[in-house]
């Protein structure tokens, strides 16, 4: 089930990779946000932005173009000189693939149109396959058995 836990789980099971002894432990958190940040396009459900458009739920901020830029932000903004254990381009790297490990997880899941990988250049490619069960974003949802989801309001 793709959640924010299992998103943050993802950025540290890809950070082994990358993993050098020294490395601050603010690279790996930085990993984890970067792994959690593209469900900040929820938000638009209350600005009236819908699922399937550019700024939608799994739409840009699940794009591979939007790992790289948030990539690219979080190495400006927060490591600036290099840390110690990890180059540069490693700890760009890094943190890539823990952003874009979001959009493929969502695209397992069993819920909503897919996931936008190619936007802003092919918005009408939402990809999904169905492998892992989806999370409701409620706490109703996602506290509760799966089996009680179609009863409940999500």
């Amino acid at each position: 089930m793709a959640s924010a836990f299992s998103h943050g789980v993802a950025a540290f099971g890809i950070g082994a990779c990358f993993y050098r002894s020294g490395t601050p432990k603010r690279v790996w958190v930085a990993g984890m946000f970067c792994s959690v940040i593209p469900d900040f396009d929820v938000i638009g459900f209350r600005l009236g932005i819908h699922y399937g458009d550019f700024w939608g739920h799994r739409g840009f901020t699940h794009s591979l173009l939007f790992a790289a830029l948030l990539a690219s932000i979080v190495m400006f903004i927060g490591f600036r000189r290099v840390a110690s254990g990890l180059t540069r381009l490693p700890m760009w790297v890094y943190f890539f693939l823990a952003t874009a490990s979001h959009g493929f997880l969502d695209a397992m899941t069993d819920g909503g149109l897919g996931v936008a990988f190619f936007s802003p250049f092919d918005n009408d490619g939402f990809l999904q396959t169905e492998v892992l069960r989806f999370s409701k974003v409620s706490s109703y949802g996602f506290a509760c058995p799966p089996r009680y989801w179609r009863s409940q309001p999500g």
